[in-house]
């Protein structure tokens, strides 16, 4: 029975049994010292040439030219790749060149880890490389590395591209796609500037969470579980806030949480049914407040990342310093849709969305029917930072009553691009009113509406103990990313995306292929011709099959009867 394995992950294979036969173990245990890396040599050797003499560095095998006794290797490390130069008489100064003539020229691979030591030159074509007198196999590779080319001007015109392959290969993406790594180290550097800012206010990073017995804090579709000891069901949390408020009402003045949320919700290019949030809590602060302490740190991540304020995002240049336009949540969609809905009752903005062409349901209450409105009219004409401001009571059961209009609650969230990053209230600190307003939600939730937020009696319970006027405000930190790194979709900015389940391959076996008519003497000829599947078979054209099989024939100097091709046909039937 065929292992399924390509002939080029078979040689490996044999390669590694060889290295140990050879005694060189192609996965040691101890630690291999370094002392540089790829970036520093290349920005640093021409300053001070003389710091460069005893070199170790680690990395794989991205590429090497095999020229008799000696040979070139691109070797990449975390920083970059860097150019090391093996001569077999250094390597191997006495009689026995095994090391050289066997163990480097036909045991390793592209993609194999190794350590080199040695000392940095010049070549005569310029190039800063590394002169090595000793080298040492760190790791054997077993899958060959997709084939990057590049044309004489370092232009790659046949990549490992494939969205589906990137995203659930990862690993093999950042390895042949080194320069998507930013996309990583700018993420990093978006989260540490916020946490470094919010730390010098003196507020206090917290962890909350994130296995909940009630699904609260957000309007959205919860994942379900249940504990077994406890016999009850949990949810992973679709929000931190109820919370972080408990804690205010303990008496932190500022808290605030990087986390995992978890939404049992559709997937597009800006929703990830596992994203990363960022949530703060400031007493005695409200939402204006909130707005001017957003731009600041906004602006900042800006210039840590860019070095500027105004960056380009697709087709547009987005200005990140303040101040941001606002516009009530009414007045967006009178400017967009040059309809006033501020006095509108449920059945008459139902109405609306209808003549719209905004598809309605019978669960949606006036608060989700003016959200859906707004989703489909006005989000994608926000592209520069604009506050979208004051929304109906209806739609935000956490958030204080507007101080001065009536009906509507002390809200903002902020639009970039046409999506939101940023939701913010004055957060509502009254039991009974907040109490009465989740009981509302209950009835949404038994007229269908499966985002509707659930009762939490315990959070009810923390505010009649009191919680001082408080601020609050959660960022979508994936999609910040992607501002910040002007990509189009999430995945792109997730190291691992959720993915649909990987299709296996059939595996074909020796007796699958005697069966379709293949002679047993023949099959692992076939095999050799990468065709390792009855499925490969029939997408082959049998003319090729037909002529590679004599090719083969004479490369492996094989004694067997050539089959027609007639006989050859046959297979494909």
């Amino acid at each position: 029975m065929s292992t399924g394995l390509s002939e080029q992950e078979l040689l490996r294979r044999n390669s590694l049994n060889q290295l140990r036969e050879l005694g060189i173990d192609p996965y040691p245990a101890e630690a291999f010292e370094i002392n540089a890396n790829a970036a520093d040599i290349l920005a640093n050797y021409e300053r001070d040439k003389t710091a460069y003499k005893n070199i170790s560095i680690a990395g794989r095998i991205m590429t090497r030219r095999i020229m008799g006794s000696a040979s070139f290797v691109e070797l990449q490390d975390s920083t970059g790749r860097i150019q090391v130069y093996l001569k077999r008489d250094d390597l191997c100064p006495d009689e026995d060149k095994t090391l050289y003539n066997t163990v480097f020229k036909k045991l390793l691979d592209l993609g194999d880890f190794i350590g080199v030591k040695g000392y940095v030159f010049t070549t005569q074509t310029g190039e800063i490389s590394l002169h090595v007198t000793e080298f040492k196999l760190l790791s054997k590779s077993l899958k060959p590395l997709p084939v990057v080319k590049r044309d004489e001007e370092g232009n790659i015109y046949d990549g490992f591209t494939d969205p589906e392959m990137r995203y659930r290969q990862r690993y093999v993406d950042l390895t042949v796609n080194p320069g998507f790594k930013q996309i990583f180290i700018n993420r990093s550097k978006v989260i540490n500037t916020m946490r470094n800012y919010f730390d010098e206010q003196g507020w206090m990073e917290v962890e909350t969470p994130i296995l909940q017995p009630i699904h609260g804090g957000a309007a959205a579709r919860p994942f379900a579980t249940h504990h077994n000891t406890l016999d009850m069901p949990l949810y992973l949390r679709i929000a931190n806030e109820l919370y972080l408020k408990r804690l205010i009402v303990a008496g932190f003045d500022g808290v605030y949480e990087f986390g995992k949320m978890f939404r049992n919700e559709g997937m597009d290019r800006t929703h990830n049914p596992e994203f990363t949030s960022m949530e703060i809590y400031v007493a005695y602060k409200d939402y204006i407040w909130m707005m001017a302490m957003v731009e600041e740190c906004l602006e900042k991540i800006t210039l840590a990342i860019h070095g500027k304020a105004a960056i380009e995002v697709g087709k547009h240049t987005i200005n990140f310093e303040g101040p941001y336009e606002k516009l009530t949540m009414y007045e967006s969609i009178q400017k967009y849709t040059g309809i006033d809905v501020s006095a509108m009752t449920e059945d008459e903005i139902k109405d609306v969305c209808k003549s719209l062409n905004i598809e309605v349901d019978a669960s949606m209450g006036r608060g989700k029917l003016i959200d859906e409105l707004f989703s489909e009219k006005v989000e994608a004409n926000l592209i520069q930072p604009t506050y979208i401001t004051d929304y109906p009571l209806e739609m935000t059961p956490l958030a204080k009553k507007h101080r001065s209009k009536e009906g509507l609650v002390e809200r903002f969230e902020l639009f970039v691009n046409g999506k939101e990053i940023a939701n913010a209230y004055s957060e509502l600190n009254d039991p009974i009113d907040q109490k009465e307003r989740l009981e509302d939600q209950l009835k949404l939730a038994a007229r269908g509406d499966d985002e509707a937020m659930a009762m939490d009696d315990d959070f009810i319970r923390a505010l009649e103990y009191g919680m001082p006027p408080t601020s609050g405000l959660g960022i979508g930190i994936d999609r910040l990313v992607m501002l910040m790194t002007n990509q189009s979709t999430i995945q792109e900015v997730l190291f691992f995306p959720q993915m649909r389940p990987e299709k296996k391959a059939k595996v074909t076996t020796d007796e699958d292929f005697v069966n379709a008519g293949i002679p047993a003497e023949w099959v692992q000829v076939i095999r050799k011709m990468n065709i390792n599947t009855i499925e490969e078979l029939k997408a082959a054209n049998p003319n090729k099959v037909f002529n590679d099989l004599g090719g083969m024939r004479k490369k492996m100097k094989l004694e067997l009867t050539m089959p027609s091709k007639e006989d050859v046909t046959t297979w494909f039937s």
